[in-house]
């Protein structure tokens, strides 16, 4: 009756003052973000998943999985009710969800997940082409994976955002409109159908009604991009976008103190590092171990997790997160510059060196800047070259960067997930790898049970023993709701960096 009474009153107003009323009845309806990076088309393809975790910021919407990580559940009956794997573990059944509709109105059918599958080729494409055998039809509602030989890992490489490849698309709209087509008007089968996009402004999505979970309660989601986090923290204190992604540092002190807005951290597996990329070169500095144990050493990582994440962030010793299955537990380096100094005399270059050029992701050019003036004190002269995200993800996966470059993932997974992407000789961002490493790869690519565990630690300590990288931290990504908003999305699915699930947000009740 109370609901039924506010419309009347809405109606009779409308008719009383005409178009002034409608931004109202639009922003009661509408949760906008404002968003640190610009967004890419390649991010509405889930056949090109990048191995990170930012285009599941619009997967979570737009589209829908098999199975995915949910609130409460690590892998959630999605697209699939239900699913079981063989007793000898070469065969895995889904059961299809009946009457669920991709937004066009096409059922979701088996032959749309295979053709995803076959079609997938983001991270992780070679690992799980080679692993499987055969896509099968069963019947229409039941679809087989057959493997070709066990393959533990299967629901974490396929059921996780470790990947793209469980994220299903209409195999026939994507085959009248073509790959590029299908980006520049996607069609998923998620909460929100796609509305328009504004490259570089924003991207508009409105609610699907018929969403198998439940009907979305928000009508209307924009992602609004503002790189500058000062604007973002602007527009969330005037009113104009309702959640602000990534408020770092004095900023986010400030939001802490702002009536009516809330700091919301969230850690996510999201381990940033350095990347010593010429190491494998060597005529470079970097080959020398001593020299990428120096700059290990001269990075403050407490003082920098301080000043960016208000100590937030986790401190860390390895590019594997320690939540992850089979992470090791390596030791974290102390900030030792003299120490450093010293490593750097004994390998030659008692005076430093110049490293270079530094890349990094924009989004996170703090932080580089930060690694940049602590490497700068010991000696190691580097300049810094921030990149736009898209654009850097390109270059790194097609080995256009060189030097040292700023990596950071949040993509769910396990270990073996992880070296997948990084490390592996075929990872889709590996720079270089070394024999003894890439053996044991292999040998726990086919192992199970505690000798397969026991391989993937052996890896993590020897990536140590050797420096390969420099760990910096887990992120704890800070971000801001303003007072629109009951229900953010953020934190619902542990480890996940946005708002999701969608079709839960809520606003607060005027």
């Amino acid at each position: 009756m109370t609901r039924s009474r506010g419309l009347f009153r809405a109606l009779v107003a409308l008719l009383l003052v005409g178009y002034t009323v409608l931004p109202a009845i639009a922003a009661d309806g509408q949760i906008t973000w404002g968003v640190h990076i610009s967004l890419a088309p390649t991010w509405f393809d889930p056949a090109e998943a990048p191995g990170i975790i930012t285009p599941f910021m619009i997967y979570y919407a737009l589209h829908d999985a098999l199975v995915k990580p949910m609130p409460g559940q690590r892998l959630a009956p999605s697209l699939a009710e239900s699913w079981n794997a063989s007793p000898d573990g070469l065969v895995y059944e889904f059961i299809l969800r009946k009457g669920v509709k991709f937004h066009n109105g096409d059922p979701v059918t088996p032959e749309d997940v295979k053709f995803s599958f076959e079609r997938y080729k983001g991270a992780a494409a070679q690992v799980l082409k080679q692993k499987v055998a055969a896509v099968e039809i069963v019947d229409p509602q039941r679809v087989r994976f057959r493997l070709k030989q066990p393959w533990p890992d299967f629901m974490t490489f396929y059921g996780t955002p470790a990947t793209g490849a469980g994220w299903i698309v209409p195999k026939k709209y994507v085959e009248k409109v073509g790959d590029d087509g299908f980006k520049k008007a996607p069609v998923g089968a998620g909460p929100y159908r796609f509305a328009s996009f504004t490259p570089g402004v924003e991207l508009a999505l409105e609610a699907n009604e018929h969403y198998w979970r439940k009907p979305p309660s928000v009508k209307a989601l924009r992602f609004r991009v503002i790189p500058d986090e000062g604007t973002r923290l602007a527009a969330l204190k005037r009113g104009e976008v309702d959640i602000a992604y990534s408020i770092r540092g004095a900023l986010a002190e400030e939001l802490k103190r702002t009536p009516g807005l809330t700091l919301k951290p969230a850690i996510i597996p999201g381990s940033f590092w350095l990347l010593f990329a010429d190491q494998w070169d060597a005529k470079s500095p970097w080959a020398d171990k001593r020299v990428r144990l120096a700059a290990n050493l001269a990075l403050d990582r407490q003082a920098i997790n301080q000043a960016e994440t208000l100590g937030f962030s986790r401190i860390t010793g390895s590019i594997i997160p320690k939540d992850f299955e089979f992470a090791w537990p390596a030791p974290l380096y102390p900030y030792d510059p003299k120490k450093a100094a010293q490593l750097l005399a004994e390998a030659g270059y008692p005076n430093g060196f110049d490293a270079g050029e530094l890349y990094c992701d924009i989004s996170y050019e703090n932080l580089a800047e930060a690694a940049v003036n602590y490497l700068k004190v010991v000696g190691i002269q580097l300049k810094l070259r921030p990149l736009e995200r898209a654009a850097f993800f390109s270059q790194l996966k097609e080995k256009k960067l060189s030097h040292v470059i700023q990596i950071g993932s949040g993509a769910f997974g396990n270990a073996a997930t992880r070296l997948d992407a990084f490390v592996a000789s075929a990872g889709i961002y590996t720079y270089g790898t070394y024999p003894d490493i890439e053996g044991l790869i292999q040998e726990q690519a086919s192992g199970v049970g505690a000798k397969r565990e026991a391989v993937l630690q052996k890896i993590q300590q020897l990536m140590h023993d050797k420096a390969m990288f420099a760990p910096i931290w887990e992120l704890a990504f800070l971000n801001g709701v303003g007072p629109r908003v009951a229900e953010s999305g953020l934190g619902l699915i542990p480890g996940h960096a946005y708002s999701a699930p969608y079709e839960d947000l809520r606003l607060a009740p005027k």
